[in-house]
């Protein structure tokens, strides 16, 4: 064994058991969307006395966390997202109405002296200047004077019961020594007025409505007034809404008024389902891929999905220790990408075969060599097609939102572990295999000194592609005026978080229909609602942007006739972020398009950067076009998998070109056609053995996955065929009309000098 294998093994080691280690003592932190609970997005906004920036924002997400923390939520999340927003995450609490009440008022309270109750057959009704006609608890109105004396000046308040006397709950008051002097004085001036009179009672005014008015006792003399510390609010309060009241008070107030601009909430049993779905789909998809390559491989195969197994360890690991965040796009991601880690060692695999066989017979160690060189030619395809899956999942992180973040983030963890447990696990494990005369001796049993089924297809039938190029275009023209004719006719069903609204999801006890379910809405007055089924107990709602009251008299609606309804989905998306997540969602694409470009282009030619994004555009276009023609939801979840795809079309082209880019290099001056023909025929091996491991796990994770990772999991199946199809048939075409139309069209001997590191590999033994 050399040197660079025992590194490589005792490297792989120490990660693996640190990995280990951290498995077995952490926990991972699950979103929402997975433990169940409430997520809300609050904007604040301008106020006649104070501007919504950062700072005011800060001072809001104090404010808040003081609420939360007295609302008694386990383990809260209140952070500020951007300048003006502020995001609360609350685990476990699926019903949002109260809290979102709680947390939204801006609790600005004011103590004012009653003047009175208004006459409205007055000729003149209006009240003067300096005084205010408010709503009181009543129902009715009352005539108040000047502020005399605001919140900020109030210690403490707390909620107390007195059952003895039968007072019931109340809210009491300590106030500063400033205010504790102006409450005196106001109390004071009150009880000079006869009882009974209007102008013996204070206003006590929260967000611009009275909500408590008591009389002054009347054992309090004029002048007197009441001190600090025996101030009492009363008015038959019940014992939440006593709690809630002392809560807003104590906690002050914000510094400028917010608004509900998102707010999703999930039942705990629909993310415990996503999990036991999601861990049955990895386990089967994992399991089916590693009997695959291992088929495919025989014994390098079995050692690949042994270093799979490690992947999925080490990523697992990094994400508790990171903190990150598990979500459900997450989960999905993270499922996803052990797919996409078999296609580093497929490409080494696939490399050391052609080794093999230019070697066999030339050196009494032709599998050893073989193997080295079959990992040191792939790794420079390996970096740059899981650069491009890297620059698709910062572009998730950066301009996604709430899930889709989780998303990105665990893809990017994937892509990189992915890399490490191809090229030192898998390769630690096979090189010490090789070293063994057994393995050596019979190629039957280590696979790589196999030719495999479709390379001796190939190499029997060896078609001649590209000659009519154009034709191949032609049929990929077609495609994509189909894609976007289904856009014109269908029109893109865009979920809430683009267009702003409501999605309700319920799971009723008994059967129901969707007439009925429709009827039903109609009645209760939400004809324009719009009513799917996912099966005979399940149905989603989706309306404008309704208040709790109305999603209340949705779920009363349809639990008529006995069925007992649960919510088991609340998305509220304000119009406001649902304009931005659109244009959020353009600019994602059109960076991903601009980066995509710049990066191939400085790593490769231009004109293969062109022809790699010319078919990553042809496959969102058809992505979206089978969307719009299926009718199913643009949201998200869909611009997650739509941007995976964008990595993987290029992850594909990226393959294709880099043997393009080999070959070409050994003969300068050459056309491009046959070394383009002979990549795509080296190459489609590889493509064909990693998309079957894509598919396994995306079509366990259509089957087994759920509603909520079904589309998902759709939107992948079809980007994979398109992009393996675009690739060759696509990409490859255009990068032939571009070269074709320059006149330099073949590279020199001065850039094959230049580049020694990317078409060296003739010196190893490549053959075309």
């Amino acid at each position: 064994m050399t040197r660079a294998t025992t590194v490589r093994a005792v490297l792989a080691a120490v990660v693996l058991l640190v990995s280990l280690f951290v498995t077995l003592t952490m926990s991972p932190r699950l979103g929402l969307d997975l433990q169940g609970g409430t997520r809300l997005v609050l904007q604040a906004k301008d106020s006649p006395t104070a501007k919504a920036d950062r700072e005011s924002t800060d001072r809001t997400v104090e404010v808040l966390r003081q609420r939360i923390d007295a609302l008694g939520v386990a383990e809260p999340t209140v952070t500020r997202s951007g300048e003006d927003r502020v995001l609360i995450e609350l685990p476990d609490v699926t019903d949002p109405r109260e809290a979102a009440e709680v947390l939204g008022r801006t609790a600005q309270l004011t103590f004012h002296p009653v003047l009175g109750v208004p006459d409205d057959a007055a000729p003149d009704p209006k009240p003067k200047s300096e005084e205010l006609v408010l709503p009181d608890e009543s129902g009715g109105r009352l005539r108040l004077g000047a502020l005399d004396l605001s919140g900020a000046g109030v210690k403490d308040a707390r909620a107390e019961f007195d059952g003895q006397r039968g007072a019931g709950w109340s809210v009491s008051l300590d106030f500063r020594d400033d205010a504790s002097r102006d409450w005196t004085r106001l109390t004071g001036e009150a009880a000079c007025h006869p009882p009974q009179d209007e102008r013996r009672r204070v206003a006590i005014v929260l967000d611009e409505k009275v909500i408590s008015s008591p009389q002054v006792s009347p054992s309090v003399t004029c002048g007197a007034g009441l001190p600090s510390g025996t101030t009492q609010i009363t008015g038959s309060f019940s014992a939440d809404e006593a709690k809630n009241l002392a809560l807003l008070i104590k906690g002050g107030a914000l510094p400028v008024p917010v608004e509900v601009v998102e707010q999703r909430t999930v039942g705990p049993t629909l993310g415990a389902e996503a999990i036991s779905a999601s861990a049955r789909a990895a386990v089967i998809g994992a399991g089916l891929t590693a009997l695959f390559i291992t088929f495919v491989y025989r014994l390098f195969g079995g050692l690949a999905a042994l270093a799979l197994a490690g992947y999925t360890l080490i990523s697992y690991a990094a994400l508790v220790a990171l903190g990150v965040t598990l979500t459900l796009p997450g989960l999905a991601g993270f499922v996803l990408a052990i797919g996409m880690a078999v296609d580093a060692n497929v490409l080494a695999f696939e490399r050391a075969r052609e080794e093999y066989a230019s070697r066999s017979g030339r050196t009494s160690r032709p599998l050893r060599s073989a193997l080295a060189a079959g990992f040191r030619n792939a790794r420079t395809a390996v970096v740059d097609s899981n650069v491009t899956t890297l620059l698709a999942a910062g572009l998730l992180f950066g301009l996604g939102s709430g899930p889709v973040k989780g998303f990105g983030v665990t893809l990017a963890i994937g892509v990189l572990v992915s890399m490490f447990s191809a090229l030192v696990i898998a390769r630690a494990l096979t090189e010490m295999a090789a070293g063994s005369r057994f393995v050596t001796d019979f190629p039957g049993v280590n696979g790589i000194g196999l030719r495999g089924r479709v390379r001796t297809y190939l190499t029997r039938r060896a078609p001649q592609l590209f000659r009519r190029s154009r034709r191949w275009l032609g049929v990929s023209t077609v495609v994509v005026a189909l894609a976007v004719l289904g856009v014109a006719l269908r029109g893109l069903n865009l979920g809430v978080e683009f267009t702003g609204g409501r999605l309700m999801e319920y799971t009723t006890s008994r059967p129901i229909g969707i007439d009925t379910a429709r009827t039903a809405l109609a009645d209760a007055g939400f004809a324009d609602a719009e009513v799917t089924t996912a099966g005979e107990r399940e149905l989603s709602v989706r309306t404008g942007d309704t208040g709790d009251r109305a999603e209340a008299a949705i779920r009363d609606a349809l639990s008529a006739e006995g069925r007992a309804t649960t919510k088991v989905r609340d998305d509220l998306i304000g119009p406001s972020l649902g304009d931005e997540l659109r244009r959020h969602a353009l600019i994602a694409l059109g960076i991903a398009v601009g980066a995509q470009l710049l990066y191939l282009a400085v790593r490769f030619r231009w004109s293969f950067a062109v022809a790699s994004v010319t078919a990553m555009v042809h496959d969102v276009v058809i992505l979206v076009g089978v969307f719009a023609w299926l009718g199913r939801p643009i949201d998200g979840i869909f611009l997650a998998a739509l941007l995976t795809v964008i990595g993987y079309s290029v992850n594909d082209s990226v393959v294709v070109f880099d043997r393009v880019r080999e070959l070409w290099a050994r003969r300068p001056g050459s056309p491009l056609l046959p070394a383009a023909r002979a990549a795509v025929l080296q190459t489609v091996p590889r493509t064909v053995n990693t998309g079957m491991g894509a598919l396994f796990i995306l079509t366990a994770l259509a089957v087994l996955g759920g509603d909520s990772l079904r589309d998902f999991a759709l939107a992948l199946l079809i980007g994979i065929c398109v992009g393996t199809y675009s690739s060759v048939f696509t990409a490859v075409p255009v990068a032939l009309e571009v070269e074709s139309r320059r006149k330099d069209g073949a590279p020199t001997r001065q850039r094959q000098r230049t580049k020694p590191g990317r078409g060296r590999a003739a010196d190893n033994g490549a053959r075309v």
